[in-house]
């Protein structure tokens, strides 16, 4: 039996905040968009640029350091798989959304490259419903102070060690 294959990447700035949720059992969940830019040459030769915009839903703790860390304009690398769920609206209607669920959610930009700050971080959560290895050195910062001490941050990888910001050469 052949196996299956559903993983997207995109890379993109967030089109609005993060909105922070947390479901009846008490897990964590962040909903944004993210624009992603393409542009081309058509047969006459002008150029053409279209802009694409994915939804996306981080879980858990991966969930909860995008809400803290992420502000719109933020540059960001998602990697995710796609899930498309359905419902129906209030006025009867069958209702159906596409969205990226992030298993892996990289900060692109640096300190100054955009209004609200911050830094490159990566991040690689336990599965959605595991407990997550991931630890902060500081404590959980509101948004306000996440956008001027994103720098600060360390988050413990899950193979061989801390991930130090200022090692990281982009």
């Amino acid at each position: 039996m052949a196996k299956d294959f559903n993983q997207v990447i995109i890379l993109g700035n967030l089109t609005r905040d993060p909105e922070l949720r947390t479901t009846p059992s008490g897990q964590s969940v962040a909903n944004f968009a993210v624009a992603t830019n393409r542009s081309w040459n058509d047969a006459s030769g002008e150029r053409r640029e279209e802009v694409e915009y994915c939804e996306v839903v981080a879980w858990g703790k991966l969930g909860e350091l995008v809400s803290n860390y992420l502000s719109k304009g933020r540059r960001v690398l998602v990697v995710g798989r796609l899930q498309t769920r359905s419902w129906d609206g209030q006025d009867g209607t069958k209702k159906q959304r596409t969205e990226i669920i992030a298993n892996d959610v990289t900060f692109v930009d640096r300190v100054g490259d955009t209004p609200g700050g911050g830094s490159s971080v990566s991040t690689r959560p336990a599965a959605i419903g595991e407990e997550s290895q991931e630890s902060t050195t500081t404590s959980k910062p509101n948004k306000s102070a996440a956008k001027k001490k994103a720098e600060d941050v360390v988050i413990e990888d899950l193979g061989d060690g801390e991930i130090n910001l200022d090692d990281i050469p982009f």
